[in-house]
Formats: C-alpha cells, structure tokens, sequence
C-alpha cells in the first residue's frame, strides 16, 4: 500500500474531520477511499451512458414511429 501526503486549506480539512468525528468513517483514509471508490463508480456510470449514446447514434435513424417504437418495445418486455 502506498502513502499520500496531500496538503487541504483549513475549511476542507474542518469538514473532513467532522465527517471522521461524526463516525461515518473511521479515520481520514477511510473518507478519501471512499471518495476515490464513488468517484470510480461515477466515471464508469458514464462511460457506460457514452457507450450507449454511441451505440445510438452509431444505429441511425429509424423508419418507425414513436408509437410503433413503444409497442415493439412493450412486446418484446413480455
């Protein structure tokens, strides 16, 4: 495991140690893994979303319209 010194202006260090005395977490490292964690899951939440706006783009237009697009849809839900 490898060590980071990071250096915080006062006001967020006062947050980061309200959250460590609230017991949400068990000490500083604890909340920046956390946050490192969340941020991880965000960053692949959006890149999934990128692909599938890709992958919208990438199919083109479609002849059908919304009300037949809804219907095929709700078919194949059943």
């Amino acid at each position: 495991m490898s060590t980071l010194t990071i250096s915080l202006p006062d006001p967020l260090q006062r947050w980061i140690d309200h959250q460590v005395a609230s017991g949400a977490y068990c000490d500083v490292g604890d909340y920046f893994r956390d946050l490192i964690r969340r941020d991880q899951q965000r960053a692949q939440k959006i890149a999934t979303m990128q692909m599938w706006v890709d992958d919208g783009l990438a199919s083109g237009v479609s002849n059908e319209n919304m009300e037949d697009i809804l219907a095929s849809l709700k078919n194949a839900a059943k």
